[in-house]
């Protein structure tokens, strides 16, 4: 899954995963954080592919309602933004941090990385 609130950068993201083999679901700008919970209860992504800065919602609110819920300790969580969140990111319980940009070989490596392909 990509949440993204950048609809060009979601597409991109779309269509390299597509090509690596990856099936993607895109959340966008418009979603509430109850959108995305009811989404990926319904999706049940292996992981979750999020900006750390979206319009309407932080990325660490919803990674903490992730990591509240015990139905959601399987998805691993790559966190994104143009600074520098890896601490806050992993202390806050992700599986990872990829900083923008980043070049698309680097973000399907750790991708592969976190999901242990």
């Amino acid at each position: 899954m990509v949440i993204e609130d950048d609809a060009l950068m979601s597409s991109l993201l779309e269509i390299l995963l597509g090509l690596e083999g990856y099936s993607v679901v895109k959340i966008g700008k418009e979603e509430s954080l109850d959108d995305v919970m009811t989404a990926l209860r319904l999706e049940n992504p292996a992981l979750v592919l999020m900006d750390v800065h979206m319009q309407k919602w932080d990325g660490f609110e919803l990674l903490s309602r992730l990591r509240l819920h015990d139905e959601f300790n399987f998805i691993r969580v790559l966190m994104s933004s143009g600074a520098d969140y890896d601490q806050r990111s992993r202390e806050s319980g992700a599986d990872g941090f990829i900083m923008k940009p980043y070049m698309p070989e680097e973000l399907v490596g750790k991708i592969n990385e976190i999901l242990g392909a």
